[in-house]
């Protein structure tokens, strides 16, 4: 089967209007889309399906679809919401300078790009702007100059994961107070700079862990728990070469859970994946998976700089990432189009930032301002619930001399 997708961005020139804009606003840019599609098409039929990633109200959709519609069957393309040999899957966007509109065509093998860009008033530009804004917690302060790989908020307080030790800590009048200790013992050399992976298997106090060659299962105390205030929590850790789960908040809900291996003797994951998908990954430092038209979609940052999504069983560059760092995760704010890509600053800063962005198609538009952070941002992971994302970040004291660690809770305002 061939695939032929074709990218037609048309920036909508509309003002703002309290109920929404008329339904005549929308034919000039359905008109310069249509023109696109059918002058790659030719006659035909085709399904077709809108996503809506923008601040257009939903009500507005069936209206776009009509204009759609009727441009396309002007031009000799029967449109419908059947099944297709040819598919036309149209997505509503916009960042803080334009709006968007991307139609991409699935027909064969071979593969055409058209593109307009039109300039968008400054009324609603300012309209776009700020979508999202987003705010920082501090959940934990390190007393130490280890670097901090991952936590979980439980519970019972936090729970945290170093090179060479897990740690539980709860909080008290004083700020938290360490109540369990795991050493992890390695049989091989650690990577200069070590990623690590924990995660809380249910409500109750299992949790397993990763760092490169061990693999650890544990539980730890809950106030549930009917001596709680002496229990104590366990773990076994081992060797191990086995896969990281890609965390995945849907994976409560039957999502199958995907698997990368680690090069433990690196800091990166080797690009080999299980379940296999069929298409062969580079070596990637970050991975995430997040909604598509077609169920999910696998974004991966190389340990080359460039960022790509694997979704329908193709590879595809992202553009719009050049400033990207090497950690990111997916949060699920409700904003928007409901899930986003959180994103470090590229380069080694002594103050980092957070920004948030979309990708609709095959470029990743901002969706907020960057939030300054405490230091250098080192680690980025998705909360269990997928509504918020922990970071820890390196913290420069003593003229540069040393070094301390924190975590903060990062969550997403909607404009």
């Amino acid at each position: 089967m061939k695939l032929l997708c074709v990218l037609a961005i048309v920036s909508l020139t509309l003002m703002a209007q309290p109920n929404g804009a008329a339904s005549g606003s929308w034919d000039k840019p359905a008109a310069t889309l249509a023109e696109q599609i059918a002058g790659i098409l030719g006659p035909g039929q085709v399904s077709l399906a809108i996503r809506n990633n923008s601040a257009i109200p939903t009500d507005e959709i069936p209206a776009i679809r009509r204009a759609l519609t009727e441009a396309l069957k002007t031009r000799g393309v029967q449109a419908s919401g059947s099944e297709s040999a040819t598919a036309v899957r149209v997505t509503l966007s916009e960042n803080l300078r334009e709006r968007l509109w991307v139609a991409e065509i699935v027909e064969g093998s071979e593969t055409r790009v058209a593109m307009v860009h039109l300039d968008i008033p400054n009324e609603i530009a300012s309209v776009s702007r700020d979508q999202m804004v987003l705010r920082k917690e501090l959940l934990f302060v390190s007393q130490s100059d280890y670097p901090i790989l991952a936590a979980i908020e439980t519970s019972a307080g936090i729970f945290v994961l170093y090179p060479d030790r897990l740690i539980t800590y709860v909080a008290n009048s004083a700020g938290t107070r360490e109540q369990d200790r795991f050493t992890l013992t390695h049989r091989q050399s650690r990577a200069r700079d070590p990623r690590g992976l924990l995660l809380s298997a249910d409500q109750g106090g299992n949790f397993m862990a990763f760092v490169p060659g061990v693999q650890c299962t544990g539980t730890y105390p809950t106030p549930a728990d009917p001596n709680a205030a002496h229990a104590e929590g366990s773990t076994h850790c081992q060797d191990s070469d086995d896969p990281w789960p890609i965390p995945n908040p849907d994976s409560a809900n039957g999502s199958p859970q995907l698997k990368a291996f680690y090069n433990s003797a690196r800091n990166y994951f080797t690009g080999v994946v299980t379940p296999s998908l069929g298409v062969d990954l580079p070596p990637f430092y970050s991975a995430a998976l997040i909604p598509r038209l077609d169920g999910a979609g696998l974004l991966i940052n190389g340990i080359d700089g460039k960022v790509q999504l694997l979704e329908a069983g193709a590879l595809k560059p992202i553009s719009g990432t050049r400033d990207w760092g090497s950690d990111f995760a997916d949060l699920r704010s409700g904003c928007i189009a409901g899930t986003q890509i959180i994103v470090s600053g590229s380069g080694e800063a002594l103050t980092d930032s957070l920004r948030t962005y979309e990708i609709p198609a095959q470029e990743a538009i901002p969706t907020s301002t960057g939030l300054a952070m405490n230091g250098t941002v080192t680690a980025l992971w998705t909360s269990p619930d997928g509504k918020s994302v922990l970071a820890s970040v390196r913290k420069s004291t003593r003229q540069g001399q040393a070094y301390s660690f924190e975590v903060d809770r990062v969550t997403a305002t909607c404009n």
